[in-house]
């Protein structure tokens, strides 16, 4: 089973992305991972991303692209695999789909979570952290016992720059403008799955699996 995730920040798609790795055996792709591996190891692509990276350039879909068909190529991937941030824009999910055809495989589903913005936002800006010892709180999901205190060493909670409404607002933006045209496109091969990404980990997973069949 070949599996696309798609999912905005805050989504719980780290999550859901390990309990079907646990479930189904498939390895995820993720093209950070590739990205980093393929540098690491000197590769021919990892070195033509390198020139990009240290020119403080995004990589080339084309890179990108040999990195995917490359790790597809692997054995852990015959009985299936999940890219999870990519592809990002139309022009990647076609090439995409050009590569996969010559290699006879092709997506089978594409799971996209889906959360309102007002839930995100929730989500997203209630993260506090210990400027001592670096403990992680959440406002919603995990409290400290006394607002503004860590419970581990008696610090002071703050909240991260990135993690204010501003910045949240603008990633959300970010991933609804880039995003919007894929789920369409996806949408008109009949590959969509759109799963609501509100409730229970277990439940959100349940239904994962239910459009997975």
């Amino acid at each position: 089973m070949n599996i696309i995730l798609l999912g905005p920040p805050g989504a719980g798609k780290g999550t859901q992305a390990k309990m079907l790795i646990d479930a189904y055996g498939i390895p995820q792709i993720s093209t950070g991972d590739m990205l980093r591996e393929a540098v690491k190891n000197q590769t021919p692509l990892g070195l033509e991303a390198k020139k990009y990276m240290d020119a403080g350039k995004l990589v080339t879909d084309e890179v990108v692209i040999g990195l995917v068909k490359e790790r597809i190529a692997r054995e852990d991937c015959a009985k299936g695999f999940m890219l999870d941030g990519f592809p990002r824009t139309v022009p990647q999910a076609e090439e995409l789909d050009k590569v996969l055809a010559d290699m006879q495989k092709g997506i089978d589903h594409v799971v996209s979570i889906e959360v309102p913005n007002s839930e995100l936002m929730g989500r997203l800006t209630g993260r506090r952290t210990c400027k001592a010892c670096g403990q992680g709180f959440h406002m919603i999901f995990d409290p400290p016992k006394v607002e503004g205190v860590c419970d581990k060493c008696g610090g002071e909670l703050y909240q991260r720059d990135d993690d204010n409404e501003e910045t949240v607002s603008n990633r959300l933006q970010v991933y609804e403008d880039q995003t919007k045209p894929l789920i369409n496109y996806y949408q008109e091969k009949s590959l969509l799955r759109p799963i609501d990404g509100v409730g229970a980990i277990k439940e959100i997973f349940e239904r994962v699996k239910a459009v997975l069949g």
